[in-house]
Parts: C-alpha cells; structure tokens; sequence
C-alpha cells in the first residue's frame, strides 16, 4: 500500500501524463503503470544506495573481511553448473545485499527476517523460497539467527569469478531496469497446478 502522499503524486501524474499524451497526440510503447513503476524503483535504488553509504560510515559497521566471515560464515558448493552459497545471519543484523545482476533463486532455511525491497518492506519466516529479480539489492534486518541459500547458473568454480558474473558494482552495471512483478518470469517457467 503506497502512503497516502504518494497516492496523491500517483493521481496527479496519471492526470498529467493522461493530459499530454491527448494534447499532444502520442501513443506510447508504455503504459503509465509502467512508467510509474520505473521511476519508484529508480527512486529505491537512489534511496538504498544513500542508505548505504551512509550506514558504511557507521563505526558499527564491519568491512573488514576477515570479521564479515566470522560473523557470517559462508558455505560454499557446487553442482554441474551451480553455484550453491550458503550464509548465516546472526539475530539482530542489518545488511545490504550487494546489486545482482542474473535473477537466481533464494531460500531462507532457518529464521524470519524483515526485507526491504522496491514495493516496500516484507517478513519472512523460513522455510521460505522465492526469485531473487536482476537489478535487486536489498535492506534485511533477522529477527532471529538465520540461514539462507542461493543458487547461481554457472561453470566457474572461482569465487571471485563467480561475483564479477553474478555482481554488479553499481545500478549502471545492470543493463535494464525491471519491473519487479515481470523479471523473475521471464527467465523461468512457472508450472500452475489444475
């Protein structure tokens, strides 16, 4: 549900964007959903990295690797072509994921966790499994200890390979902007039970 402001700024610009597309003539390749949609992402992904460079300044905060891996110890496996990742998350923890740029599978084995995302702020409780959308960085905070699995198409069997496959260093890396409803099913085929 988007605040009451937001709504107001939805309504106003549908009105413009219905006024100037009859005034001026035009047939767009986009609807204004679609539009909408792409500037609130583009506003999250403005806001996250803010957050980010300014939650990174904090003295709590740790970028030392040696101290990341020992408060959160990775696994790490691999199968014909995957790349399995596993992490622990300890109670309590905020962290910013890094920007993805290949949508890939999630799974939450243990644990509830709070995720910020583009259409606002969900909870999860394991056992929980989703699609991690291309474009995607994230703001989670654990409830409780946590363990969480992803799973990445690969070859490579180097880790800083891996990363400079599956990791953009910025938004500008990712070379689309998805609408986030869209992403996960177009490289994926979803089987509905009859």
């Amino acid at each position: 549900m988007l605040p009451v402001d937001l709504l107001d700024q939805k309504r106003v610009a549908r009105q413009q964007f219905d006024d100037k597309t009859e005034e001026l003539g035009l047939v767009h390749t986009f609807t204004f959903d679609e539009m909408w949609q792409m500037m609130l992402s583009q506003r999250y992904r403005n806001n996250i990295t803010e957050f980010h460079k300014s939650i990174a300044e904090q003295p709590e905060f740790f970028t030392d690797k040696e101290e990341i891996d020992r408060i959160n110890p990775l696994k790490h496996m691999f199968a014909d072509g995957c790349y399995i990742r596993e992490i622990f998350n300890p109670k309590g923890e905020i962290l910013v994921t890094k920007i993805h740029k290949i949508s890939h599978p999630y799974f939450l084995l243990e644990g509830e966790m709070s995720i910020l995302t583009e259409k606002g702020p969900v909870r999860k409780k394991a056992p929980f499994y989703g699609v991690t959308p291309a474009g995607t960085k994230r703001v989670i905070y654990t409830h409780e200890d946590c363990r969480f699995v992803t799973v990445h198409v690969t070859d490579k069997t180097n880790l800083q390979e891996i990363e400079d496959e599956v990791i953009a260093k910025d938004f500008a890396e990712v070379d689309n902007y998805y609408l986030p409803d869209e992403e996960p099913f177009k490289k994926i085929n979803v089987l509905e039970k009859e």
